[in-house]
């Protein structure tokens, strides 16, 4: 036998026994709700707010200066992904978290 055959084979394993464990990674996991309301609440009110108003402020103030849009654009885009960004994750993913 071949050394290349070798590692194919414990390549094949190996990405056996990992498939098998990730199939059931996703139960259970109830103890990270707490920390997941947290931070969702965190991201959707005054704290997403300021840090969204920050992300344009700072992109206007630098689009300013480099007389250019792509960074009003950029804290745009991040001021948006911060605001909704989380919504989005949650319902993309199945999660459901009791309000």
């Amino acid at each position: 036998m071949s050394k290349m055959n070798k590692w194919v084979k414990v390549g094949i394993v190996a990405a056996a026994v990992v498939g098998t464990t990730a199939a059931i990674a996703g139960t259970g996991g109830t103890e990270f709700t707490g920390a997941m309301t947290t931070i969702r609440d965190w991201f959707e009110g005054d704290l997403g707010r300021l840090i969204a108003v920050a992300a344009l402020g700072i992109g206007l103030a630098i689009g300013v200066i480099q007389q250019s849009i792509m960074a009003v654009v950029v804290g745009f885009a991040m001021a948006l992904a911060l605001s909704q960004g989380p919504g989005v994750v949650v319902a993309l993913l199945g999660g459901s978290l009791p309000m």
